[in-house]
């Protein structure tokens, strides 16, 4: 099943996020405004800058299920996200990554293992898979991966083409 036809609503709007992404090369996030990692907005955010002229797209999924880090309303993180980081690249609607009530997006990104072997259950804020321009996901991050990660920036040039 590709990635892309999973529907899952913007953050400010009913339209699906990933019906304009098809053939695109896309990094899925999931994220939060006050988690210790949240900084790697900036780096998202240079990183969606430099590479959309190529057919990438990094795509924020904010997620309340760490430590209660993404209290807010779709509003309130919007805001901080344009005010802090001056993000622009897509974000969708605040949804659960794990339990019962997961999205079907990430019933389908964790099946995905990371390069340590890490498959299933999200483990925090911030976790990132790299979808192909079929819908396919090639690779998943660690939440400690940065966004300048090499082998993150290497995985996304490969995708490219």
């Amino acid at each position: 099943m590709s990635v892309f036809s999973v529907k899952i609503k913007g953050l400010s709007s009913a339209d699906d996020v990933f019906s304009t992404l098809a053939n695109r090369v896309v990094l899925v996030v999931n994220v939060a405004s006050k988690c210790g990692l949240t900084p790697q907005y900036s780096g998202l955010e240079a990183l969606h800058k430099e590479l959309a002229p190529r057919g990438f797209s990094v795509v924020g999924v904010p997620c309340n299920q760490f430590g209660g880090q993404e209290p807010g309303s779709p509003e309130e993180i919007t805001t901080f996200c344009a005010t802090n980081y001056g993000v622009t690249f897509p974000m969708t609607e605040k949804v659960d990554v794990n339990g019962d009530s997961r999205h079907p997006l990430y019933d389908l990104l964790t099946a995905t293992a990371d390069s340590d072997g890490h498959a299933g259950d999200i483990r925090w804020n911030f976790e990132k898979f790299l979808v192909g321009k079929d819908g396919a996901v090639l690779a998943r991050f660690s939440p400690m991966v940065s966004p300048d990660d090499a082998v993150l920036r290497a995985e996304i040039t490969k995708a490219l083409g």
